[in-house]
């Protein structure tokens, strides 16, 4: 595998020379990731790194155990439908800021909270967790949902993984100005049960309203789901990055390169919470960080079962599995049984390698598990519920009529990033993430295709770092998966919005449109959408 290689510390007259001579002699100030290497051997002095260490890595965070632990797993609010009417859903969601208490003995957090249209203008709810509320949909379910901005900055609503109209879906074209407000509206086809998201998509703001706290859940049931009898739990997961003075950091130039991971990983709002299963549990699980990936496990190799994906249920369970990575933005489908006896578990975001970009010497090495939640098991005297050998039909897509090829790149321009203030800017100079060697540009189209039609479409990851792949406005199939020419299929199928690629991997994929209009498809860690590795699918 291709490793890269920054200079660390600030650009010096030797780097300076360098670049003069190589990379910058053509005009061109920017260099492949892979080309990074050529720098081996070149360093700077302990004084220059640590003069560039604020600006690379941040100020200083909150410590770890800022925040308690040991809660009850919080329920998540759910948002209330205004309509009397059946198949209706009409509600009113706020988006504004919210001031809350976290840290003792420090001033309250302001986050940017999604809040029902009832909450009070300037405070918001506080009495539930920092998640905008659940919204609870039926297929057939005529939708209508007023998004009220009272940020000061323009947003918008993507509904993620929804088969929603091209212009009802959040796209970064038709934003919610300061002060405005938008009516989303949309009918959920038959076949859309699954588990979904919201969140904003203003180009270039996305990551900051996500970080701060806009997103929240969506599920979308189903009036033959062979699983609804059982007890269902919901796990909403995010990421927390707290200056000492608990206020929520900004982001620093690691942070742009390799997308935000804070020190606090929460479940539902908190951190670490206890969880307490006395019979087999449905659980769904959303991965809404900005850029971390959740290899879910449980400690001591404790079992348990998947049974969907983004979008809704598989064919069959996959049973038996000790490990499943959701990449950002993935769902998934789990039941997780109560055994024989009383035990305990912690619920893992375990060690995953998605080889993080370093300033010099190549790849950062793997950051260490992480503690989701605690979980006790005490099974009642209920006998064990049978889980379905079948779940639902899955027919394959095809055959295709068209082909489609993304290509994700990055390159990097370190004499800009090592500028005193680079990364203090709205957007950092000197990085490039790439959609077939462009950056995003409003309104211009990356790729057409024809509604209706089947299309087979090739993901391939021409960088050093893991990036999924989300593709707005419908589902698709992962066909085979492709590394050093070979091509193994992928072993069950599914409904999908969002899949990892791993570097040097190429993802194929069927998917189809059913819609005339522009779609998103970008990479999900949300730096780098904002910093242009994103493109526009324009349907006729």
């Amino acid at each position: 595998m291709k490793r890269r290689d920054f200079l660390s510390g600030a650009a010096s007259a030797v780097a300076t020379a360098w670049f003069a001579r190589g990379a910058f002699a053509a005009g061109d100030d920017t260099m492949p990731m892979h080309d990074m290497g050529k720098m081996n051997g070149m360093s700077s002095t302990s004084g220059m790194q640590g003069g560039m260490h604020n600006e690379m890595h941040g100020g200083a965070l909150a410590p770890v155990d800022a925040l308690p632990s040991g809660a009850p797993l919080a329920r998540l609010r759910t948002l209330v439908n205004e309509s009397r009417t059946p198949g209706e859903f009409r509600a009113t969601l706020l988006a504004q800021p919210v001031s809350r208490s976290l840290v003792q003995g420090q001033a309250d957090t302001v986050f940017w909270q999604f809040d029902g249209g009832l909450a009070s203008a300037g405070k918001g709810d506080t009495s539930g967790p920092v998640v905008g509320p659940l919204i609870e949909l039926r297929e057939g379910d005529r939708v209508e949902i007023r998004v009220v901005n009272r940020l000061e900055q323009p947003t918008t609503m993507h509904w993620h993984g929804l088969p929603v109209p091209p212009d009802q879906d959040g796209n970064p074209s038709n934003p919610i100005a300061p002060g405005g407000e938008h009516v989303y509206r949309f009918t959920l086809p038959k076949g859309s049960a699954g588990t979904y998201w919201y969140h904003p998509h203003p180009h270039m703001q996305t990551a900051e309203q996500v970080f701060r706290g806009l997103a929240g859940p969506i599920v979308v049931r189903a009036g033959d789901d062979p699983l609804a009898a059982w007890p269902e739990r919901h796990l909403f997961v995010s990421d927390l990055k707290l200056a000492a003075d608990a206020s929520i950091a900004p982001n620093s130039m690691m942070d742009w390169m390799n997308g935000r991971e804070g020190q606090f990983v929460l479940v539902n709002g908190a951190r670490e919470p206890m969880i307490d299963v006395v019979r087999d549990e449905r659980w769904r699980v959303w991965n809404a960080c900005s850029a971390r990936y959740l290899q879910l496990a449980f400690d001591g190799g404790r079992t348990f079962a998947q049974v969907g994906t983004d979008g809704g249920l598989l064919a069959a369970p996959r049973d038996g599995l000790t490990a499943l990575v959701l990449a950002p933005g993935e769902r998934a489908e789990l039941i997780v049984r109560a055994g024989q006896g009383a035990s305990q578990a912690r619920l893992l975001a375990a060690q995953y390698d998605r080889h993080k970009m370093a300033m010099s010497h190549g790849s950062l090495p793997p950051g260490p598990s992480v503690v989701l939640a605690d979980v006790r098991f005490t099974p009642d005297a209920a006998a064990p519920t049978a889980l379905p050998s079948s779940l639902r039909a899955i027919a394959p897509l095809g055959p295709a009529r068209a082909q489609k090829s993304v290509g994700f790149s990055e390159a990097m321009d370190m004499h800009a990033m090592h500028q005193p203030g680079a990364s203090n800017l709205a957007m950092p100079r000197g990085m490039k993430f790439m959609i077939n060697g462009e950056t995003y540009v409003p309104g211009r189209a990356t790729l057409t295709s024809r509604r209706g039609d089947v299309e087979n479409w090739t993901i391939a990851n021409g960088t050093d770092m893991d990036h999924p792949f989300h593709l707005h406005g419908t589902q698709f199939q992962v066909l085979s998966r492709e590394f050093d020419g070979k091509r193994i299929d992928e072993p069950y199928l599914a409904w999908r919005d969002t899949i990892n690629v791993k570097p040097g991997e190429i993802v194929h994929i069927a998917t189809v449109q059913h819609e005339a209009g522009d779609r998103m498809f970008h990479c999900h860690i949300l730096e780098h959408e904002d910093l242009g590795m994103m493109g526009t699918l324009r349907v006729t």
